[in-house]
């Protein structure tokens, strides 16, 4: 089934005489000493769709770099009290599976410490809220088990996420059999992307080859996380992966493949 600009008239929308608080609330997680733009791209995408976004790492160094940004720095070790009062969360984006870009293939099968840490903060969280709707991006997906898939978790793998996650190629019909099984969404990434929850797929087209940038995909994650803060799973998830798309599209016009991350999460294009 092909997602349209029809679908996107399904989306929340927040009411005249709405107040604070009342149009969502989330959380990020993310962040590392060589990501430090991964989670403050979600930050700025995600900010323009709810209310508040609240912002945790265990990277200190980040905290500088939270100071000229329009959200909420908050304590590594409150985290949890601020996953508790958000409507969705997102987990992931900057976290690393190695210590370094140069590590061997060696310390990559061993799974060194940076690669436990990522393991430890994102199985302790999706574990001990596993009620609340998750979004889980990056690294997390890089270093998680399925079994630790909350339900009705939006999931968001490129191609090399998917395979090392779910152990196997893409197809549609893996995807669904995928999804279905854990009972989340997952949003395969790519020139055309796919949104599934096992019993609904979504083909969303569009978008061009400047959305293979650094940085694009936690923009997408980003949206993904504030659309599911007031709308469902498979809603959000297909939505965000349109409008980022939409997005790119008309940057195309404006200056051909000559944009990049920040672009994108500057001049997101959202339904009226």
């Amino acid at each position: 089934m092909k997602f349209t600009d029809e679908d996107l008239k399904k989306l929340w929308k927040p009411k005249e005489d709405s107040s604070g608080e009342d149009n969502g609330q989330i959380t990020i997680i993310g962040g590392s000493k060589l990501f430090h733009g991964a989670p403050m791209l979600a930050v700025k995408a995600a900010s323009r769709l709810v209310d508040m976004v609240f912002f945790g790492s265990p990277e200190r160094e980040l905290e500088k770099v939270a100071q000229l940004n329009s959200f909420i720095w908050i304590p590594w070790e409150e985290t949890e009290e601020y996953i508790k009062k958000s409507d969705a969360v997102l987990i992931g984006p900057g976290f690393m599976r190695f210590r370094s870009e140069g590590a061997t293939d060696e310390e990559k099968m061993a799974c060194d410490e940076e690669c436990r840490k990522s393991k430890e903060i994102t199985k302790g969280f999706l574990e001990k809220f596993s009620n609340k709707q998750w979004v889980v991006d990056g690294g997390s997906l890089q270093v998680m088990d399925v079994n630790w898939i909350p339900k009705n978790s939006i999931l968001t793998p490129n191609k090399h996420e998917y395979e090392i996650l779910f152990n196997s190629q893409f197809s549609i019909s893996n995807l669904q059999i995928i999804s279905k099984k854990y009972k989340c969404v997952v949003v395969y990434k790519g020139p055309v992307s796919y949104v599934s929850d096992g019993e609904i797929t979504y083909e969303v087209r569009g978008g061009n080859a400047g959305l293979t940038k650094g940085g694009t995909g936690d923009v997408l994650a980003g949206v993904i996380a504030g659309l599911a803060a007031k709308n469902p799973p498979l809603l959000a998830a297909a939505a965000g992966t349109f409008l980022v798309k939409e997005t790119a599209d008309k940057l195309f016009t404006e200056n051909g493949y000559w944009y990049n991350a920040d672009d994108v999460a500057e001049k997101l294009v959202f339904p009226a």
